[in-house]
């Protein structure tokens, strides 16, 4: 029964990954519009937040994955 409370947050990580891949979309945009308008404070602050959206966005799944493996593994 431990077993299935661990698969139900996979769903939950599933969520997570999908917003944060929508919010890095979101912050590409928003780059590009502040590279046309020459704003270079706003410019570093939208990258900078694209590149935190898509590394939480990859590695939080990554890092369940390998406690699953770990937690199937003993």
């Amino acid at each position: 029964m431990e077993n299935l409370s661990l698969f139900g947050a996979a769903n939950w990580m599933g969520i997570l990954s999908t917003i944060c891949i929508v919010l890095c979309l979101y912050c590409i945009l928003t780059f590009f519009q502040h590279l046309k308008n020459n704003d270079e404070r706003l410019i570093k602050q939208a990258k900078l937040a694209a590149v935190f959206c898509l590394a939480v966005a990859l590695l939080v799944p990554a890092f369940y994955n390998l406690y699953i493996y770990s937690e199937m593994m003993r």
